[in-house]
């Protein structure tokens, strides 16, 4: 990395030069940015929900999960929600310290909820060590909200391979450049030449695959459901595993509870 810069009058910290090499507006920490204005800021903002929102009766709900979920998805879409099929994913590490990211969703079956990253990245790192993940999904247009936990298996390599192959060249070649992900990075120009070359090479070979990419499934042993109402009323139905299985399950094998917001 570069050497330190040296601030004004020989002292180690940065000065108003450093700011600016950085794009940084040394204003930025004025009165208007400040603790104050930022909680005033906070209270100023209308909720995330705004117009008539779904009722749902809970006790109309399907006996297992999956069902419920890909017809929330499904009319998410169908409202105009961005990204409907993204999440957050949440992983811890041997001390139990979470980490928390957004990723793509890649299926939802009788095995589980399925995504896709490197084995050698921080989250794959992470599910070696604790086997265990936690899905959010947040779809705000209609006030709902859904949560997915469990143990999470991963796909033998010709399954992730074929997952990384049946996408479009962009993600193949993120894949392609990400087999150092969460590593160090020396500079920004080293991304953008990386990144150009494995764009080159996404477009070039179709079938190639980045050796670290895995495909992984959640199989949920607790899904629960959020619907906002009028007035801020919050319905909550949660499922949990009573068979000892695994996956989203099809039919039976789960226990429906109405939970207080």
């Amino acid at each position: 990395m570069g050497s330190a810069h040296t601030g004004p009058r020989g002292s180690d910290g940065p000065g108003p030069a450093d700011d600016a090499s950085l794009g940084r507006d040394p204003a930025a920490d004025g009165p208007a940015t400040g603790p104050a204005a930022f909680a005033a800021l906070l209270r100023s903002l209308p909720p995330p929900t705004a117009g008539p929102l779904p009722v749902w009766d809970p006790a109309t709900a399907d006996r297992a999960p999956l069902p419920l979920f890909r017809r929330w998805l499904r009319e998410a879409a169908e409202a105009g929600e961005p990204g409907p099929h993204t999440m957050t994913l949440a992983t811890a590490d041997a001390e139990g310290r979470p980490s928390v990211r957004t990723v793509m969703l890649r299926g939802a079956d009788e095995r589980g909820w399925h995504f896709g990253t490197h084995r050698t990245s921080r989250k794959g790192r992470e599910l070696a060590a604790r086997p265990y993940a936690a899905l959010g999904f947040s779809w705000l247009s209609l006030g709902r909200q859904v949560r997915v936990s469990g143990r999470v298996t991963a796909a033998g390599p010709e399954a992730s391979a074929a997952d990384l192959r049946g996408r479009g060249v962009a993600a193949r070649a993120s894949a392609l450049s990400g087999e150092r992900q969460s590593q160090l990075l020396g500079s920004y120009e080293d991304l953008v030449r990386a990144s150009a070359a494995a764009w080159s090479r996404a477009e070039r070979e179709p079938d190639a695959v980045a050796r670290t990419w895995t495909l992984y499934a959640v199989a949920a042993d607790e899904v629960e459901f959020y619907q906002e109402e009028a007035r801020r009323r919050h319905v909550r139905l949660r499922y949990r595993r009573t068979d000892g299985g695994g996956g989203a399950g099809a039919d039976g094998g789960w226990t429906r509870e109405l939970l207080w917001p």
